[in-house]
């Protein structure tokens, strides 16, 4: 059963699974709205790290699709990965699809060649950061 902190009205999961650095990636990413995208660099900048340990926080992410991973794309505006797969060509040639199409659902549109449509789609944080 998911737990609202009292220092920010994000929900934290029971469970020790995951690192300090994977929650903060967690809270973020659950704070970015529907129908919006962020970059794994505008996550980074919130919370610390890397956009490659973002982007291994979200491949390692348990708790999809209430920690929304698909909506953390690559700052070139390309869709990124999606469960541990990076782009149409990837092992089973599926998850750049599922991304595409759960995005799609929600408002947000891709070019044939997999880059955001509509930047106004790009959400920033209004000074979320990291758990302390």
């Amino acid at each position: 059963m998911p737990m609202i902190s009292s220092e920010a009205s994000l929900i934290y999961y029971p469970t020790t699974q995951a690192e300090r650095h994977q929650w903060n990636v967690y809270d973020f990413t659950k704070s970015i709205p529907s129908g919006q995208v962020s970059t794994y660099a505008d996550v980074c900048r919130a919370v610390g790290g890397s956009p490659r340990s973002v982007g291994n926080a979200l491949r390692h992410n348990p708790f999809a699709p209430c920690i929304p991973c698909h909506r953390v794309i690559a700052s070139s505006l390309y869709i990124g990965g999606f469960v541990g797969e990076w782009g149409p060509n990837s092992k089973t040639k599926t998850q750049y699809h599922r991304k595409v199409a759960i995005l799609k659902e929600e408002g947000v549109t891709f070019t044939e060649k997999g880059f955001l449509k509509h930047k106004e789609r790009v959400w920033r944080s209004n000074g979320l950061t990291k758990r302390k």
